[in-house]
């Protein structure tokens, strides 16, 4: 996966939508961002790039006003993406650990505790990758990247598998909520058929069915976890060539979803068919 995503849907709707018992999204939370995060977080974004918070979905026991934890509830909460391991010196790695593989998530030191006990799910609109030309150059006479969009053909959110975890710089004094810094990355497996046109990785999909036993906090064994650590399905989804402009995490807008016209493309492989659309320019 490259990095990059789409979510349009509202808090309201994420709520309702991934049945949640406790919408958190209004917390003060710590942010990684030097400037304030544009669109802010909450709002539309189609163009959802590493750093940024976004709404999460987890099952935690719920921080009572006296301090305890009540019984465990499913909460909408923004979370910072790039993922912070607890025993980081610092968050600088989380620009790097966007993504966990799959397939060495349960051996990987910086994955694998949160993989057992904090697993949350990411909604989403759709996600991009970038299909490396085989036929046409850029510029730089390196393969020219033709961006696509992702998403499910159904109309509904896609929910990432993801995985959460807490830093605390230890800079700040005790008992300061700003010392915290919550974060998340978006667990990838192989793609499937049709899709691997595009790209050989994508984000790991759950159905709705699913979701209940991902979030269960209690399930810890690796044996229960692996099982929802299958290769990439396709079926779900629809792809389709979109605009360049997405590349530059500057722009933003429901334009970057909309199908780009056959005119623009240059050496594209039909994900569908493995034609090569559009010829060299």
């Amino acid at each position: 996966m490259c990095g990059r995503y789409a979510a349009s849907a509202s808090t309201g709707e994420l709520v309702e939508e991934f049945e949640v018992d406790v919408d958190a999204t209004g917390e003060q939370t710590r942010s990684l961002l030097a400037s304030p995060q544009n669109p802010p977080v909450g709002e539309p974004d189609y163009n959802r790039a590493p750093t940024k918070q976004a709404p999460v979905v987890l099952t935690r026991p719920e921080r009572l006003d006296d301090g305890s934890r009540g019984e465990a509830k499913r909460q909408l909460r923004h979370l910072t993406w790039g993922l912070v391991p607890s025993w980081s010196k610092d968050t600088k790695g989380g620009v790097r650990m966007i993504n966990a593989r799959a397939e060495t998530l349960l051996e990987k030191p910086s994955f694998a505790k949160a993989a057992r006990a904090r697993r949350c799910l990411v909604p989403a609109s759709g996600w991009y990758e970038w299909q490396l030309s085989p036929t046409a150059l850029d510029a730089k006479g390196k393969p020219r990247k033709q961006p696509f969009y992702m998403r499910r053909v159904d109309g509904t959110d896609v929910a990432f598998a993801g995985l959460y975890e807490f830093w605390c710089d230890r800079s700040l004094p005790d008992g300061d909520p700003a010392a915290w810094l919550t974060t998340f990355a978006i667990i990838t497996t192989s793609a499937g058929q049709g899709l691997d046109r595009i790209h050989d990785r994508q984000p790991l999909a759950l159905e709705r069915e699913q979701w209940a036993e991902w979030l269960d906090p209690t399930l810890t064994d690796d044996a229960d976890v692996a099982t929802f650590l299958t290769p990439g399905d396709s079926s779900p989804f629809e792809a389709y060539p979109v605009s360049r402009a997405v590349s530059s995490n500057r722009t933003n807008g429901p334009g970057l979803i909309e199908p780009a016209p056959e005119s623009d493309l240059v050496g594209v492989v039909d994900p569908a068919t493995g034609e090569i659309i559009g010829a060299e320019k």
